[in-house]
């Protein structure tokens, strides 16, 4: 299985907790994030997808060992990245320490979402650990900490894994029915799925007018 370990709350809210905490029993990174040519790949497309070259501050839910984190940061002023797992955070802690506009913290979702506002949030491999019902809640607390013309970008491993609550495409049509997000990139695998959204300063704004060539006047 090539697929990052991230937060959820409890077995109520989807995969149990201690699902985690085993997987990491076992084995220091035991998705190999840093070492697989796929998450390497995919985190370059991750970022390639989002449409601004530098966000104000971000937010990085379930980040493990922090290896996406240390790509984001470069196109962060500011990033917030935790995890529900302490031997995760201590190597995402030594791999971050040389970037001082990088905090890692230990949370769990829902309850501990931060507060205060970001203009990037980027949930990876995280949603498909929760119930229908518990993706809404972390919806609803992503556009409400989303600023007025910001950034979510959803990505998720599509194959089977008996310890998902649901799938990629289950989670990634749910997002597409939030009434705040318009989808602006859209990018398909067989491995995973990649969806950008924004957060319109104008509600009802059309997808074609949030596009990047749009933005910088190209059309």
């Amino acid at each position: 299985m090539t697929t990052s370990g991230h937060d959820t709350a409890d077995a109520e809210a989807g995969t149990p907790g201690d699902y985690f905490t085993r997987m990491y029993a076992d084995h220091a990174d035991p998705w190999q994030l840093a070492d697989r040519w796929y998450e390497q790949r995919k985190y370059a497309l991750t970022l390639a997808a989002l449409p601004k070259p530098t966000y104000r501050s971000a937010f990085e839910p379930g980040c493990s060992v922090g290896v996406l984190s240390s790509l984001l940061a470069g196109r962060c002023r500011a990033l917030l990245s935790c995890d529900r797992e302490e031997r995760a955070l201590d190597q995402a802690r030594a791999r971050l320490a040389h970037l001082p506009h990088v905090r890692v913290e230990h949370r769990l979702l829902p309850d501990s979402w931060p507060r205060g506002s970001f203009d990037l949030i980027v949930l990876s491999e995280l949603l498909y650990y929760f119930t229908a019902a518990g993706t809404a809640d972390l919806l609803d607390r992503t556009v409400r900490s989303l600023e007025p013309g910001g950034t979510l970008a959803l990505v998720h491993w599509r194959h089977p894994v008996a310890d998902h609550a649901r799938s990629a495409e289950a989670v990634h049509q749910q997002s597409c029915g939030h009434p705040a997000l318009v989808r602006i990139a859209a990018h398909r695998e067989p491995d995973f799925l990649l969806d950008v959204f924004t957060r319109p300063r104008q509600p009802g704004t059309p997808a074609e007018r949030l596009s990047v060539a749009a933005v910088e006047g190209l059309t």
